[in-house]
């Protein structure tokens, strides 16, 4: 079959004043109608700017294309260099032969627009048919995506829906005027399991619908596993392996392919130092510039024994033992709820029950998991532990001080004992001030340390202890990684030193492979300085590797608890094993 696009010899430099970035290094790849191809990697390996460059999206400067040819041939009978094309007669190739949802809808949604009207207006773009006949297409494409109610969906702003519901939006938009060719930009990485779920079997049955040809970006080969019919990993900007997914999962060659087969948490037993790309890609060096044997001898992946040793010297101690007598933290019939219909005179209507008459215990040094998808109350649940959310009834008893009533000023010296690590680190730090300046604010708070000087040794001993450098202490959180940054807010939170801490979806946005080393950094830590935890995640593959316990969550209420490998394996609701289900196997390696 002819190829739908063909990229030959693409490189891309990004060129700024004082230096040259190249982006792309001579890649090459084809794609036919009526196949799935992903595009696999880390940030930064270049996915995206491949996405880009098909639809010269690339802001040129500090953008240049240095070599190459990306040719697009719609019909099959004219083939087209899109390099070569005018912006002008690109904009009839943008959304009309070539399509693509965003990995964010709700920055690609314009706020100000219905969903109705934004859809209809790309339709109107391109045909030529009246404003009422677009009108009924883009009602007929809602249907088609699966979005409850399409008529009251189309009158609804982006803000009223949720993200599942607004990435079907996004596909309705790229689809509706039938593209050739639809390029998808990570869209499920930051959507729960189970929405993930329906939206890919939505791509992958429009696309047996239509025919069309489909280039998929992520960075979980787990999911490559569940859409793909070929996969192309990338890795600095270059293509490193390629081939039909089957053989990539069974038979990958290169290291790179073999740590993000092997970095996911569903492949290995729970508590076990997660291998990192790092340690595979030093099979890539010449023998001369590996380490010696006895350097070696700390990387987790030299041998089995000393795999087998490391694993074991760093599983969290309570992992395979049953909870202990010692409460830390106490809940009694916990409820939050939220007024949603309010007369202007008088007491609230209708309420939304964020959290509705939840009891349990965490038990100290434990790990107690907390997962469900969103909208189900765990992050309610969590902020309202800390009192950052008001609680309606019931009791939070936290070391036997009931935290339910106190106020506010009264619970400023609890405030060292309980931190949290909120999921997006970015909004979550000042962009105005270092991260230096970022961790040491708690101390100077709470009084720790007399002098400046004092607080500055101990934060680089944290920005350390998180695999960061001292000379970071100056720097301010654009100037770091998403993985980097989350380190930061994890050093913020532990530099009081608390015992108790509650991560709010801290690895959900995070490539795989920084994932790993977030999940193996609590470890350490957790084994080093003895805090409980409570870990909220959609992911039940990255909830049972971490937890000790696990706490199902739906519609405010807990639905299921156990060990993490009882409800794991053996979930006893069908919302568990609903969850379970979703989540993206692939082909387990482990």
């Amino acid at each position: 079959m002819d190829p739908l696009l063909t990229i030959k010899n693409l490189s891309v430099d990004f060129i700024t004043e004082s230096s040259t970035v190249t982006a792309l290094k001579n890649i090459s790849f084809s794609v036919t109608r009526n196949e799935i191809v992903a595009l696999v990697g880390e940030s930064g390996s270049g996915k995206s700017v491949t996405a880009f460059s098909v639809l010269q999206l690339l802001p040129s400067p500090p953008a240049k294309y240095a070599s190459g040819e990306i040719l697009f041939s719609a019909g099959g009978n004219t083939v087209t260099d899109l390099l070569r094309l005018k912006q002008q007669e690109m904009q009839h190739i943008r959304g009309n032969r070539i399509a693509m949802i965003f990995q964010e809808p709700m920055t690609s949604l314009n706020p100000v627009l219905t969903s109705g009207e934004q859809v209809t207006e790309a339709i109107l773009q391109h045909k030529k048919i009246s404003f009422a006949e677009a009108q009924k297409q883009t009602i007929t494409w809602f249907e088609k995506v699966k979005l409850p109610d399409p008529a009251a969906v189309f009158s609804r702003y982006p803000h009223q829906l949720s993200g599942g519901q607004k990435q079907r939006v996004m596909i309705a938009m790229a689809m509706c005027c039938e593209p050739s060719l639809l390029i998808c930009d990570e869209p499920t990485t930051a959507l729960d399991v189970t929405v993930q779920k329906t939206i890919l079997q939505l791509i992958k049955e429009l696309q047996q619908q239509t025919g069309m040809g489909v280039i998929f970006i992520t960075h979980d080969l787990g999911v490559v596993a569940e859409i793909a019919d070929r996969a192309i990993v990338m890795y600095k900007g270059e293509i490193v392996e390629q081939g039909m997914v089957k053989i990539i999962f069974s038979s990958s060659q290169h290291p790179y392919t073999k740590a993000l087969l092997a970095c996911r948490p569903v492949n290995h037993q729970r508590g076990k130092r997660l291998p990192v790309v790092s340690d595979f890609l030093e099979e890539m060096k010449p023998e001369a510039e590996k380490p010696k044997s006895e350097a070696g001898s700390q990387n987790p992946l030299a041998t089995g024994s000393e795999k087998a040793h490391l694993a074991s010297d760093l599983s969290p101690q309570t992992s395979d033992l049953k909870p202990q007598p010692s409460v830390l933290l106490c809940v009694q019939h916990l409820s939050v709820w939220f007024p949603v219909k309010k007369p202007m005179f008088g007491k609230a209507v209708s309420f939304t029950k964020a959290v509705d008459d939840i009891s349990f215990d965490v038990y100290k040094g434990e790990t107690l998991g907390l997962v469900g998808e969103s909208g189900c109350g765990k992050t309610t649940l969590g902020r309202t532990l800390l009192r950052l959310i008001e609680p309606t009834r019931g009791k939070i008893i936290y070391n036997g001080i009931d935290l339910t009533h106190k106020k506010r000023e009264d619970l400023l010296p609890l405030r060292k004992e309980i931190q949290i690590v909120f999921q997006d680190p970015y909004s979550s730090l000042n962009p105005r001030i270092t991260i230096g300046s970022a961790i040491a604010e708690p101390m100077k708070v709470h009084g720790l340390y007399t002098t400046a000087a004092q607080r500055k040794n101990k934060v680089v001993e944290l920005l350390e202890k998180v695999n960061l450098q001292a000379d970071h202490f100056n720097r301010y959180p654009h100037e770091f990684s998403g993985g980097q940054r989350q380190r930061i807010v994890i050093a913020r939170a532990l530099a009081l030193n608390p015992s108790f801490i509650v991560c709010d979806e801290s690895v959900s946005a995070l490539d795989v492979s920084v994932q790993a080393q977030v999940l193996n950094l609590l470890n350490d830590l957790k084994k080093e300085f003895g805090f409980t935890v409570i870990f909220i995640s959609h992911d039940l593959s990255v909830v049972r590797y971490i937890s000790d316990r696990i706490m199902v969550m739906n519609k405010g209420k807990v639905i299921e608890t156990g060990p993490a490998d009882e409800v794991y394996f053996n979930p006893q609701s069908d919302y568990t094993k609903q969850l379970i289900a979703s989540v993206p196997k692939g082909m387990v390696t482990a």
